[in-house]
């Protein structure tokens, strides 16, 4: 279902690139404005870890960090947040990305910052916060517009992560909202705040303002203006533009939203009316840059119009050294949407619409994909969706699916059946089980002939992998729906290795070793010809298993290995579908006997375990049985006794598993007698909690995470604590790590 297919998420990496080292180069110092060095050194000489820039749009929070960065002597990382990085594992990963390019050494942790769900706070975050507390010097890193990124899965992983800060070193998060852990470091004083207070600017400041637009204001008349503004930086600043154009400042009185709007419209009417007209339609546009503007206005210049407005001072930030891209500062950005929409009303969606074209036909879909929905257009953007769903999930970023999901609406999905066949597929490989159910019965009520989309597969035999990998209907039907994706999906289809993975499955459950290892090695022989999928990785353990019960462990090993090298190679962790690879791979190691490799796996294998749910039941149940076998080999018998109770859990639900019922009686058998030794480990939903001890979020803040109560919050805590031998959260986060069951 997933390829080792990054480019798919963009065709064009050169321009990819050029706008990803674009959030990492800080603004040049903007001429013409008040120095802000006295608050950097107050902040400097604080020594607080994390420093908090809060403040509304306008207040020059961006100028005062570059400034900063200007003239910080400790190596200097930088990072602007977009809206595309509300996502815990996009987030990790451009903080990491920032730290490595001031830190080369630490350039392997960044890939280590994808996976799903639990992993990130669990596994990346905490990975992230040990490269930051071995900086070989103390370092400054810049976060710039964290209000794009302020979900409460972003804050928490942050929070984790700057756990990481050492003595000497300064993380500085500048945005529009206080943070939701600035309240805790303010009690302990761990935190330096610069507010909006502190950022207005005084008679002395607004002096600089003034004389930088090359006006002469008198002392009387400024001091009155200082005290209407309050101070407000860009209020005075485009006084200073009015002034300088002819016009009278005197109407500014404060930070207000509609006087905002009226000096921004006062200082954009001397301009010519095609240049008006040019800002009002690039506002679409969160990145600007002269072909993407010629595009969208069908003109050819573009380029040289940025540079003359960046000249004349009109709020244009460059995003690269070269000028080759910029953006509009927030507030102006707002007031130009408005303009558009007030007089030019429609013409909003055909930009939005070139636009897409233009970042479609440049290989960046994600960015058409959002101009797509912009303009309502959601079944164009229903095929990028659905282009875009594996490589996005492969990647870690599962919430970004699942917020174009949400923003298409069921009736576009519906619309357009292969993407309603892909979210089946997420939920069912994230461990959704009523996320895969409510597709599923959607998939089973419509009707889709296969389109012209060569890349898709049948839609039957789409729809007949789903039912299968779910279970829905037993085994017989499983039988024949794995038997019809096989002979529906040729040798070159992308989705050939799910339907030989499936066959084999059921070819266990119906006895048939022999067929299945056929299916298994005709699948993992495609990872050539597909990447590294989930398909292939389950062949390969399937693989491993099937020689070690027959005692063939050379086989074991390789097949074990080249699974394990693959989650690694492709950063996979935390995936459920890992789970069988790592438990069969914990086998293998105490075979050779390495037990400290054993543990490790063992320990990841039981994190992965958390997301095979009966979802995918046979294939939980086998992740069980397998990590059951390993733990038996280990001596530890309370652990194999938990997942055989797992196991039965499942098989409530799931009871017609066939030949791998006789298994789990034979396995149950042969243990009955064994010494139940070792420790009861973590459930499923006391491991989804655990990453959670890491924060300082209350009980009931955990509870609204994991939409459970408070009172069930408290007794898993409690359960987590007893099962640990630990009395406090500090103390269960020591012994998780310890273990390998947090940032292993």
């Amino acid at each position: 279902m997933v390829e080792d297919n990054r480019g798919a998420v963009s065709a064009s990496p050169a321009l990819d690139r050029e706008l990803l080292d674009a959030k990492f180069n800080p603004p040049p110092p903007r001429p013409g404005l008040a120095s802000r060095r006295t608050l950097v050194d107050r902040a400097v000489g604080s020594g607080a870890r994390v420093v908090a820039v809060t403040a509304p749009a306008g207040y020059g929070k961006t100028t005062l960090l570059a400034e900063w960065a200007s003239t910080d002597a400790r190596p200097v990382a930088w990072v602007s947040l977009d809206r595309f990085d509300d996502d815990p594992a996009a987030l990790l990963t451009l903080l990491a990305m920032a730290f490595a390019r001031i830190f080369p050494d630490a350039a392997e942790v960044v890939a280590e910052m994808r996976g799903q769900g639990a992993s990130a706070l669990g596994r990346s975050a905490p990975l992230l916060a040990a490269a930051m507390s071995d900086a070989a010097v103390p370092f400054l890193l810049i976060v710039d517009d964290l209000h794009e990124a302020d979900s409460p899965a972003c804050q928490d992983v942050l929070e984790v992560a700057l756990a990481g800060v050492p003595d000497g070193s300064q993380v500085v998060l500048a945005g529009r909202h206080e943070q939701a852990h600035l309240a805790r470091r303010r009690v302990e004083g761990s935190a330096f705040e610069i507010g909006a207070e502190g950022l207005r600017a005084d008679a002395a400041a607004a002096r600089v303002i003034f004389a930088g637009a090359g006006v002469d204001i008198a002392d009387p008349e400024l001091d009155a203006l200082v005290a209407r503004s309050e101070g407000w930086p860009t209020g005075l600043f485009l006084a200073a533009l009015l002034a300088r154009d002819g016009g009278e400042p005197a109407s500014v009185t404060g930070d207000d939203r509609f006087v905002a709007d009226y000096l921004y419209r006062e200082c954009v009417r001397s301009l010519p009316e095609d240049a008006q007209r040019f800002l009002r339609r690039t506002a679409i546009l969160e990145q600007l840059s002269g072909p993407v503007c010629d595009a969208v206005l069908d003109r050819s210049d573009s380029g040289a119009l940025l540079r003359e407005l960046e000249a004349h001072g009109l709020f244009l930030v460059p995003l690269d050294h070269r000028r080759g891209w910029y953006r509009y500062h927030a507030l102006f950005r707002e007031f130009l949407l408005g303009e558009l929409a007030a007089s030019e009303n429609g013409s909003a969606i055909r930009l939005h619409l070139a636009a897409a074209a233009w970042y479609e036909e440049h290989g960046l879909p994600a960015q058409a994909i959002e101009h797509l929905l912009a303009a309502g257009d959601r079944t164009r953007a229903a095929r990028l969706v659905a282009a875009l769903a594996r490589p996005t999930y492969l990647v870690g970023q599962v919430s970004v699916v699942t917020r174009w999901l949400a923003e298409l609406g069921d009736a576009a999905i519906q619309a357009y059946p292969p993407l309603a066949i892909l979210a089946g597929w997420a939920a069912v490989l994230t461990g959704a089980p009523a996320e895969a159910e409510r597709w599923a019965a959607m998939i089973e009520r419509i009707r889709f002939d296969g389109g012209d989309d060569e890349d898709l597969p049948m839609f039957e035999s789409a729809r007949a992998m789903l039912r299968t990998a779910m279970y829905t209907h037993g085994r017989e039907r499983a039988i024949a729906d794995a038997t019809l994706a096989v002979a529906s999906e040729p040798p070159w289809s992308p989705w050939r290795d799910l339907a030989l993975y499936l066959s084999g499955e059921v070819s266990l459950l119906s006895g048939d070793v022999d067929a299945a290892r056929s299916s298994f090695e005709e699948a993992a022989a495609l990872a050539p010809q597909v990447g590294v999928t989930d398909a292939v990785l389950l062949s390969e353990a399937e693989l491993a298993i099937l020689a070690a019960q027959d005692h063939r462990w050379t086989d074991a090993e390789r097949h074990a290995a080249v699974a394990l090298d693959a989650i690694d190679a492709v950063h996979m962790e935390g995936y459920p579908t890992t789970a069988l690879a790592l438990a069969v791979g914990a086998s293998v190691a105490i075979r050779r006997g390495d037990r400290s490799a054993a543990e490790r796996l063992l320990a990841r294998g039981m994190r992965a375990r958390v997301g095979c749910t009966y979802a995918m039941p046979f294939v939980s149940v086998r992740v069980r049985l397998q990590l059951a076998v390993a733990f038996t080999a280990s001596g530890d018998g309370v652990t194999t006794n938990h997942l055989l109770r797992e196991i039965d859990d499942l098989l409530d639900r799931c009871p017609d598993v066939g030949a791998l019922a006789d298994e789990i009686a034979a396995f149950k058998h042969e243990v009955l007698d064994q010494p139940a030794a070792g420790s009861t480990p973590l459930t499923p939903a006391e491991l989804r909690l655990l990453p959670y001890l890491q924060t300082h979020l209350t009980l009931s803040e955990i509870g609204r995470r994991l939409f459970i109560s408070r009172n069930t919050v408290s007794s898993e805590v409690g359960s987590i604590y007893r099962k640990l031998q630990v009395t406090t959260r500090g103390e269960a986060v020591t012994r998780a790590v310890a273990i390998g069951l947090l940032g292993a």
